[in-house]
């Protein structure tokens, strides 16, 4: 009941009645009969006894949960005739109902993150896309990455080149000290965290609160797979990345350039390299100012001709590789990577 229903109910069961008036602004009292009119005056309204409004309201239950009980009985014998039948399950059958689990809300996730924390013995792998790190989405998992550096697993860590730019995951490779390797790319799949190349969990939906906990021998191996090739393309983070061989222009605006080539519009984009739209947009003007364009389509035609189209490759340590100010914009956002780190 609402604070003045409460008040109104209240004061005409203390006093045996309530002026009609007093009860103009909760009439969902009469409409639940817990007020009715006095009938030798119809200026006031007299309560309902509470037990009896009890008695009701339980009644009322009761049926509920008896219809329910009649609806659930009739259900489970219903899906009991269909168990029997297919009769009982093949043992091959059984092997691949349990090869992939749908996790579904984050409780569940890190429920059976921390169950395949506490079984791993070699290797984590992860891959974790979007941008900078903020120190919140790090410090969800740390429990599990302390856990796995006291028992001596190798970590290894893919990141987008933006995610250089962030204190939050210089501190965290600092306290993980040689437990974890981290690389950097122009951009990642999807997210990924694999334990001893046998059990991995990928997300599938955009908000990752809905998680695919894969064990099929077959779906693992490829995604440890395409971790590795992931892995020998990247950049170690404690190196600079390459430089882009033309004058003014950034490592980052050398990956927006090979994108708008293949014609994806600012959003994928910024998507992509783990950056916010309107830091892209940004790289996006001095790229035309750089290059001498005056419009998008004049820029797509700039950029192929300086050879720009093609992506970067990262190519190990390379002396003398700047960094361009702006690629350390604090304005790039991350996702919701973290909530379910490692």
């Amino acid at each position: 009941m609402c604070a003045a229903g409460d008040r109104v109910y209240s004061r005409a069961v203390r006093r045996g009645r309530v002026a009609r008036v007093d009860a103009v602004a909760v009439p969902c009292l009469l409409d639940l009969a817990l007020l009715h009119p006095d009938p030798d005056d119809g200026d006031w309204l007299v309560p309902t006894a509470p037990h009896e409004v009890m008695a009701g309201l339980l009644r009322g239950l009761h049926d509920e949960v008896s219809a329910s009980q009649r609806r659930m009985g009739s259900a489970v014998a219903a899906f009991e005739w269909y168990a029997g039948l297919s009769g009982p399950l093949r043992p091959a059958q059984a092997a691949e109902a349990s090869a992939i689990r749908v996790l579904d809300g984050l409780s569940r996730i890190r429920s059976a993150l921390d169950e395949a924390t506490e079984a791993c013995t070699g290797e984590v792998l992860t891959i974790q896309p979007g941008g900078i790190r903020r120190e919140h989405e790090l410090a969800e998992g740390m429990h599990r990455s302390l856990a796995l550096r006291g028992r001596g697993v190798r970590m290894r860590d893919l990141y987008t080149h933006t995610a250089r730019h962030g204190q939050g995951l210089l501190n965290y490779l600092e306290l993980m000290g040689d437990a974890v390797e981290a690389r950097t790319l122009d951009e990642v799949a999807e997210h990924l965290v694999l334990f001893d190349r046998t059990v991995a969990f990928i997300p599938v939906d955009t908000d990752r609160t809905v998680v695919l906990e894969l064990r099929h021998p077959a779906l693992v191996a490829y995604l440890a797979t395409v971790f590795d090739r992931f892995w020998r393309l990247a950049a170690p983070l404690s190196t600079p990345l390459p430089d882009t061989g033309i004058q003014g222009i950034s490592p980052r605006e050398r990956s927006i350039a090979s994108l708008l080539a293949e014609g994806h519009q600012d959003a994928v984009i910024a998507e992509r390299l783990g950056i916010s739209v309107r830091t892209c947009r940004a790289h996006i003007a001095r790229l035309s100012e750089t290059l001498g364009a005056a419009s998008r389509s004049q820029l797509g035609v700039r950029i192929a001709q300086v050879g720009l189209a093609a992506p970067m490759r990262s190519a190990g340590p390379v002396s003398g590789a700047r960094r361009a100010p702006e690629e350390a914009d604090q304005e790039e956002v991350s996702g919701s990577a973290g909530r379910w780190r490692r």
